[in-house]
């Protein structure tokens, strides 16, 4: 029996995928303290969406799920909330920041008056997953609308096999200005290349030690969260 494809509606949409690293954690420490930082920071996070003409799908939990028309777009509003978040972190202990992990993929959705649905919002929150705490990562397909409008650099991370996805995802990571992204590893590691957008005048910073026993494993693109201006 063919589907009926008629009243289907489809459209071409930018998914934005987030939500707090640790936030079990978190809860399990303070539950009381962790819902009243995540309301706060929702208070300031949240209308960013709007204003950057997306719309918000489904705030569960501690996770933000949005559309938006343009991708270039979704891209801004997602490093100005890493960028504010890093800011309203500074005040708070280590072991109490919220950093948000972010995921955007650029694919065709099928929509109704209230929700979206399809394999783009999986790959969305697939990269959302592998993106590191205070970190953003992104599909080729947003990759090649973004990469020469968005101030920032850009780390190709390569193709990542995602849980459930049929195919593996071509996958590059953002840091948003003034920060930037460096190689951390020798090329002998292969280390994946990197794309550097002019932008923001470069900050020098210390990267995280590389311990031991990483020895061999594919390269991080450590996000504005692990990061220090040189003195």
């Amino acid at each position: 029996m063919k589907e009926d494809r008629s009243s289907t509606n489809r459209r071409l949409a930018a998914i934005l995928a987030a939500d707090i690293a640790g936030y079990s954690r978190l809860m399990g420490e303070d539950e009381a303290a962790t819902v009243r930082d995540l309301k706060a920071h929702q208070a300031v996070v949240l209308p960013l969406v709007g204003r950057y003409g997306g719309r918000i799908i489904d705030t569960a939990g501690d996770g933000i799920l949005a559309e938006f028309p343009s991708v270039i777009n979704a891209t801004e509003c997602a490093v100005e909330i890493q960028t504010i978040m890093a800011t309203r972190n500074e005040a708070a202990p280590e072991s109490r920041r919220m950093r948000f992990r972010i995921g955007i993929n650029l694919g065709d959705v099928i929509h109704d008056e209230t929700r979206i649905y399809g394999d783009g919002i999986n790959v969305a929150a697939r990269l959302e997953g592998i993106a590191e705490p205070g970190g953003i990562c992104i599909s080729r397909q947003v990759f090649d609308q973004v990469s020469r409008s968005i101030k920032a650099d850009f780390q190709a991370l390569g193709p990542r096999t995602l849980k459930n996805i049929a195919h593996p995802v071509d996958v590059f990571a953002i840091a948003p200005p003034p920060f930037v992204l460096r190689e951390l590893w020798p090329p002998e590691t292969g280390a994946p290349s990197q794309y550097h957008v002019p932008a923001a005048p470069k900050i020098p910073f210390w990267p995280m030690p590389r311990a031991d026993g990483d020895r061999g494993r594919a390269p991080r693109a450590w996000p504005i969260s692990h990061c220090r201006r040189a003195t």
